[in-house]
């Protein structure tokens, strides 16, 4: 079979616009957190990067394989972030957020577009609590959870992110 060069020119464009679909997943390297995987799952209720309207509420599941003290934090597609648990004591096993004892929901807000959540936690009741302020680009994010685990044992810490759509 020979090739013509129209049909080299087709495969080769469509060899290339496939290779736009490709989809590369890597974790945020950025974070100086532990290899000790306390937390063995962090998501929220409809699954990794599902999409949530404005007004809708949201929780998330956290898997602990310790008891300890978790902190969420989500970081808003404008780049403000805020606090949606701070210190909780949880046990060992799966915790849903908000728990009922809370008394609140998380309802989706606008700003529409990524949202990630980040749960931090630690085997040790933690001895600040962590001051959030202004805007943060993936950069500062990091740094600021850095310094929140940073006087924690490598042992007794860990951080995961997750994230959803507010469409």
């Amino acid at each position: 079979m020979r090739t013509t060069p129209l049909a080299a020119l087709l495969l080769g464009s469509l060899a290339l616009g496939l290779s736009a679909c490709t989809v590369t997943v890597r974790p945020n390297t950025g974070l100086a957190v532990s290899s000790s995987n306390l937390i063995t799952r962090f998501a929220p209720t409809k699954g990794v990067g599902a999409n949530y309207f404005v007004g809708e509420a949201v929780s998330f599941n956290v898997t602990t394989r310790a008891p300890g003290y978790l902190t969420l934090l989500a970081l808003n597609p404008d780049g403000s972030a805020n606090v949606l648990a701070q210190n909780v004591y949880v046990a060992a096993g799966t915790t849903v957020f908000p728990r009922p004892q809370d008394g609140v929901t998380y309802n989706v807000a606008p700003q529409r577009g990524l949202q990630l959540v980040r749960a931090i936690f630690l085997r040790v009741r933690p001895t600040t609590d962590l001051v959030l302020g202004g805007s943060y680009d993936n950069g500062r994010w990091n740094t600021v959870t850095n310094a929140y685990v940073a006087p924690y044992a490598y042992a007794d810490r860990d951080v995961q992110e997750t994230y959803l759509y507010i469409r």
